[in-house]
């Protein structure tokens, strides 16, 4: 799948949000999401990877592997990694609250984006 393809709320959740740090950030989700076939694969994958860097990896291997230039410091990434988390269990507690709600026949409002940002 491409990134046009996941959804305003993953691609909020996610690429802006990444985006907004740095753009070789970005690459990294970017390319992720070719190996991926819908946007519940995606957060998955992309909580993994996120994992991984933060547990498995020191930061600075982390800086040295993805940014070419201007690399951020250490502080910046985790704070931003630690963003991207949190917005990915905000759309996943989005996606289940909107599945309730359709399984109820209940009324749906439109989706928190702002709470992404």
């Amino acid at each position: 799948m491409d990134t046009n393809d996941l959804s305003r709320e993953t691609h909020t959740a996610i690429i802006d949000t990444a985006e907004r740090f740095h753009h070789d950030l970005t690459l990294q989700f970017g390319v992720l999401a070719s190996d991926c076939n819908n946007d519940n694969e995606y957060l998955d994958q992309s909580e993994a990877m996120i994992k991984e860097w933060l547990t498995d990896w020191d930061l600075e291997e982390v800086i040295m592997d993805i940014f070419f230039d201007d690399a951020p410091r250490k502080q910046d990434l985790k704070k931003v990694l630690d963003k991207i988390l949190t917005n990915i269990e905000k759309v996943r507690k989005i996606c289940k609250e909107l599945t309730a709600k359709i399984s109820g026949n209940l009324p749906i409002k439109a989706f928190p984006i702002r709470e992404l940002v």
